[in-house]
C-alpha cells in the first residue's frame, strides 16, 4: 500500500494556487503560480512567475487545471508541495 501524506493543521503551511503546466512525471506535477507586484521605482505592475513541483498521488490532474497547493515536509529532492484540491478543471473549446 502506498504511503499517504498527511496534511496536518499545525504550523505555518503556505497555500498557493496555480495552473498545471506539466504532468509527464509519475505522481508529480509542475505548477506555475503567477503574481503581480508593483515595481518600487516606476510603479508599474510586473508579472512574476514561479514554478513548483507538487505531489499528485492519484495522477488525476492534467495540463491547464487550476489547483491549490499546500506546503509539506520534503517528499523528494524538489517536491515540497502537495496538491490538496482542484479549483477549476480545464475545458478545451
Amino acid at each position: 500500500m502506498p504511503e499517504q501524506h498527511q496534511v496536518n493543521s499545525y504550523g505555518l503551511r503556505r497555500k498557493i494556487s496555480g495552473i498545471v503546466i506539466k504532468d509527464k512525471m509519475h505522481k508529480s506535477l509542475v505548477v506555475e503560480c503567477v503574481s503581480h507586484t508593483s515595481d518600487p521605482l516606476y510603479g508599474k505592475y510586473v508579472k512574476t512567475r514561479k514554478r513548483y513541483h507538487a505531489h499528485d498521488e492519484l495522477n488525476q490532474y492534467r495540463i491547464g487545471d487550476k489547483v491549490e497547493l499546500q506546503e509539506v515536509s520534503p517528499i523528494s529532492k524538489t517536491k515540497r508541495f502537495l496538491v490538496i484540491r482542484l479549483i477549476k478543471k480545464f475545458v478545451e473549446e
